[in-house]
């Protein structure tokens, strides 16, 4: 059973990339097809991160494990659509200038935090199988503690990146916050249990 709910959320996480590639081949990008590509990836990277921050408090709010079992197959999708979100900005946008694309994580803070959130991703991505939490034992939980860093970095990137529309950005902060702030809560009701 697990086995088959775990296939049915893969193919959910696998829909917003091929809703893309489907606007990309059949023109429905609008106007700046760029930065629809750009923000659609970001938006969904964001919604991964929200999505994998939720697990721990379900699963201790419902006693269901299901919840825990996805967690790090969210995580991965979290790095799958940033690192589309980055390559859109690198490859498609900057066309691979490595000079402007420097100048920008130099200058530009939003571009600076997103650039370093997608750094700390590397590391749990690639110690996320079954195998290197073995390997690393207590140390994989410690590292993979960046991973609230990085929630906290992905929205600061969204808000610096929004010059005047705030809402968006702040609701996607705001749940990022609470989620963070549940999983304190539940910590300490299960430390003082």
């Amino acid at each position: 059973m697990i086995k088959y709910l775990k296939s049915s959320v893969f193919i959910l996480c696998i829909f917003p990339f091929v809703l893309i590639i489907y606007k990309i081949f059949n023109d429905r990008l609008g106007p700046e097809p760029v930065k629809e590509i750009t923000h659609f990836t970001g938006e969904w990277t964001l919604i991964f991160i929200c999505l994998t921050l939720a697990m721990s408090p379900l699963k201790r709010l419902t006693n269901f494990n299901f919840w825990t079992k996805i967690r790090r197959m969210l995580g991965l999708f979290v790095f799958f659509y940033a690192t589309l979100h980055l390559f859109t900005y690198v490859g498609i946008d900057y066309r691979f200038e490595w000079q402007p694309i420097l100048d920008d994580v130099i200058k530009k803070k939003y571009v600076f935090i997103g650039f370093s959130a997608w750094l700390l991703l590397i590391p749990l991505a690639a110690t996320s199988s079954q195998k290197m939490i073995k390997v690393l034992k207590q140390n994989w939980k410690k590292l993979h503690k960046l991973f609230y860093m990085i929630a906290i970095f992905g929205s600061l990137h969204y808000i610096w990146l929004s010059k005047t529309i705030f809402f968006k950005p702040l609701i996607y902060t705001s749940i990022i916050f609470l989620l963070l702030l549940l999983r304190i809560k539940f910590k300490k009701n299960y430390l003082v249990s």
